[in-house]
């Protein structure tokens, strides 16, 4: 059946006169606002009509309808059904992946990306070649970052203390501890 063979008139009329009665006696029954909303509802397929939209909406309904019998009846349609699941696996697997890997890498756990030479530091006026950045000729080799005085001790502590150093800092300025 197509769109001109239906006497459109009649039925948005029919449609919206029944709701509007099921909207009266939700009125009565429910009060006021379930009335309103129902009698909103019931105006929808009269104003489809008078605006000319029922023949937009019944072109998306065919549609949608032709779509539907062609995906369940047509075997190469399930083929890309399949490769579309497929592709999405693919994206939430390597998604896991990557997360992993920047994961790994922040947390400075040696993975492949780790495994990779590291490049040469410029050395500072005065340093020798093995010695380590940020250490003057003649000072005995610490921790990185560490006097030479200072035990490796309190240089794990620190490491372990660098996510609220921040916040302990802020606090000890304004006096509160």
């Amino acid at each position: 059946m197509t769109f001109e063979q239906i006497y459109w008139l009649p039925l948005c009329a029919g449609v919206t006169i029944a709701g509007l009665v099921l909207s009266f006696l939700a009125f009565r029954r429910r009060g006021a606002a379930a009335g309103m909303r129902m009698a909103a509802w019931a105006l929808l397929p009269l104003a489809a009509y008078l605006t000319n939209a029922l023949q937009s909406l019944w072109t998306i309904g065919a549609t949608i309808v032709s779509f539907v019998t062609s995906l369940i009846f047509n075997p190469l349609v399930w083929a890309g059904v399949a490769v579309t699941g497929l592709s999405v696996v693919l994206f939430v697997a390597s998604g896991f992946m990557r997360g992993r890997k920047l994961k790994q890498a922040r947390d400075g756990k040696p993975g492949k990306a780790a495994e990779a030479p590291a490049a040469p530091q410029q050395r500072a006026v005065g340093q020798r070649a093995g010695q380590p950045a940020g250490q003057m000729p003649g000072q005995a080799a610490g921790p990185v970052g560490q006097p030479a005085g200072k035990p490796a001790a309190a240089a794990a502590k620190k490491n372990n203390d660098d996510d609220f150093s921040d916040i302990e800092d802020i606090l000890k300025r304004r006096g509160i501890s």
